[in-house]
C-alpha cells in the first residue's frame, strides 16, 4: 500500500496553465477533468453541485455559454486542494491578494510547482525544499504556507489510511483502552 502511495505522489503532476483546456469544458467534464488530476492526493472528489455552488457564491466566475475557461478550471484545482486547510473565506482572501500581484498564471503554475516539490519533500523523495524567503510578498508566504499545510494534511491522511489497511489501526477509530 505504502509502495502504491508514494509511487503516486512521486508521478504527480498538474497540468500547468498553458496546458488546460481553453476551448472551454462542460460542468460534467471539468469535474472529471480535476477529479482524474487529483486522485492520487486521495483528496475529496468534487461534485458538479460544489462548482455550482462555487460559481453561485461568486468563488469563481460564471461559465460563458455553460463552458469553464482555463482560469476556472486552475481556480477550481486550486480549490479542490485548498480546501482542506482553508475556508472559503480564506481561499477568497488569498485569491484577491494574488490578483494584485500576480496574474492567473503565474500564481497557479507557481501553486503546481510548490505544490508538487513539497509533497516530494513531506513523503520523502527528496531532501530539499524551497525554503520561505523573508523578502518574498505577502502573498506568496500564505501560499507557500497553505501548501505546506496542505501537504501534511495529504500525508497524515495516507498514513492513517495504509495503517488501517494493513490491521494496524482499527477500523471503527476507536482504540481500546485498557481497563484498570
Amino acid at each position: 500500500m505504502q509502495n502504491r502511495i508514494t509511487a503516486d505522489i512521486a508521478a504527480f503532476r498538474l497540468p500547468r496553465y498553458a496546458q488546460i483546456p481553453e476551448v472551454g469544458l462542460y460542468l460534467e467534464q471539468v469535474v472529471r477533468y480535476v477529479n482524474a488530476y487529483l486522485a492520487p492526493l486521495g483528496e475529496p472528489e468534487l461534485s458538479p453541485s460544489m462548482v455550482s455552488n462555487y460559481v453561485k457564491k461568486g468563488y469563481i466566475s460564471n461559465p460563458v455559454r455553460k463552458q469553464y475557461s482555463a482560469e476556472q478550471i486552475a481556480y477550481l484545482l486550486f480549490i479542490a486542494v485548498a480546501k482542506s486547510a482553508l475556508s472559503m473565506e480564506n481561499i477568497t482572501r488569498l485569491f484577491q491578494m494574488q490578483r494584485k500581484t500576480y496574474t492567473v498564471q503565474q500564481a497557479y503554475d507557481y501553486f503546481c510547482d510548490s505544490l508538487e516539490s513539497t509533497l516530494q519533500y513531506t513523503f520523502g523523495l527528496t531532501d530539499t525544499m524551497e525554503r520561505f524567503n523573508p523578502a518574498d510578498m505577502p502573498e506568496r508566504m500564505m501560499l507557500r504556507a497553505t501548501i505546506i499545510a496542505v501537504t501534511h494534511i495529504i500525508y497524515l491522511s495516507s498514513q492513517f489510511d495504509a495503517m488501517q489497511g494493513q490491521g494496524t489501526l482499527p477500523a471503527n477509530g476507536h482504540l481500546a483502552l485498557p481497563e484498570e
